[in-house]
C-alpha cells in the first residue's frame, strides 16, 4: 500500500513538473498561475502546493531538473580520439551532435525563459549555467588539453579554446532562435555551421 502511494505521488509530481514546464514556456513566469499548472496537470491546486511550496520553488525545480541533460553532452565531448589523421572528421562529428542537441526547440525555449527571468532570479540562472553548460565546457577544455598534450592542437588556454569552439558553432543558430522565436535553421544549415566552425577552429588551434 505504501509503495503504491509513493508511486502515485511520484507520478503526480512528475505530471505537475511537466505541466509547469509547458505553462512557464508558453506564458512566461509572471503570466503563469498555480491554477494554470494544476489544470494542465489534472490535479487540484492543493496537490500542487503539497508538492511545491510556491511558484518560485516550482520554477526553480523545473529549471534545475534540466541540468542533468548536460551529462549526455559531457560524455560526448569527453570521447574525442587522439587520432591526428581523423581529427577534423572527429571534431566535425562532435560539432554536428553538439549543435543538434543544443538547438532542440525545448532547449531553446528553456534558455529563453531563464534569460528572461535572470534579473528576477539571478542565482537560479547562474546555477543552471554552472550545473549545465559550464560543466560541458570544462569537460571539453580537458579534452582539448589532452589533444594538445598529444601534439594534435596548439592550446595555451584550454577553457578559452572550448569557449571559442562552442561560440563558432552556436553564435548564428542560437542568436537567430533567440531573436526570431523558435528554431530558424534546417539540418543542412546546422551541418554547414558545424563544418565551417571546425575549419575556423582548426585554423586557429592546429
Amino acid at each position: 500500500m505504501e509503495a503504491n502511494e509513493q508511486s502515485r505521488s511520484a507520478r503526480k509530481r512528475r505530471a505537475i513538473m511537466d505541466a509547469a514546464t509547458r505553462v512557464f514556456v508558453d506564458k512566461g513566469y509572471s503570466g503563469t498561475s498555480m491554477d494554470d499548472i494544476a489544470k494542465l496537470a489534472a490535479v487540484s491546486k492543493q496537490t500542487v502546493y503539497k508538492h511545491f511550496a510556491d511558484k518560485e520553488k516550482l520554477f526553480a525545480e523545473i529549471v534545475l531538473a534540466t541540468t542533468d541533460r548536460a551529462d549526455a553532452m559531457i560524455d560526448l565531448v569527453a570521447d574525442i580520439p587522439a587520432d591526428a589523421d581523423r581529427l577534423e572528421e572527429n571534431l566535425t562529428r562532435l560539432a554536428r551532435q553538439f549543435l543538434t542537441a543544443l538547438t532542440q526547440p525545448q532547449v531553446l525555449q528553456l534558455r529563453r525563459l531563464i534569460i528572461a527571468n535572470s534579473d528576477t532570479f539571478p542565482e537560479l540562472g547562474a546555477a543552471w549555467y554552472e550545473q549545465g553548460f559550464e560543466r560541458v565546457l570544462a569537460t571539453l577544455a580537458a579534452t582539448f588539453r589532452k589533444l594538445a598534450d598529444e601534439g594534435l592542437l596548439r592550446i595555451d588556454d584550454p577553457l578559452l579554446a572550448a569557449n571559442h569552439f562552442s561560440g563558432l558553432l552556436l553564435w548564428i543558430p542560437v542568436n537567430k532562435a533567440m531573436f526570431h522565436g523558435g528554431p530558424r535553421h534546417t539540418q543542412d544549415e546546422l551541418d554547414r555551421y558545424a563544418t565551417a566552425g571546425v575549419t575556423a577552429f582548426l585554423g586557429a588551434y592546429r
